[in-house]
């Protein structure tokens, strides 16, 4: 269905004067391309993380610690001072 003015071309080539780029051919063989390089980007992120989440376990197990003996030296002392 094309208009009596077109005489066979599209919109595009209608209104564009300057040549059609040339299809490019990807090569299959070029190391694993895009997907290595995020594969790599994600591992670095992944180990970054974990290196984060440890630090946070650590900071959180050191917290648990130092609230545990604080509740132990709170009792502690409400039972000495009961028995005296």
């Amino acid at each position: 269905m094309e208009s009596h003015g077109s005489y066979g071309t599209s919109w595009a080539d209608q209104w564009d004067y300057g040549p059609d780029p040339q299809p490019t051919e990807t090569s299959k063989t070029n190391g694993g391309g895009a997907k290595a390089k995020y594969s790599k980007k994600v591992e670095d992120g992944l180990g970054k993380t974990k290196a984060v989440a440890v630090t946070g376990v650590k900071k959180a197990k050191v917290g648990a610690s130092a609230g545990i003996k604080w509740i132990k030296e709170k009792c502690s002392k409400t039972t000495q001072k009961q028995s005296n």
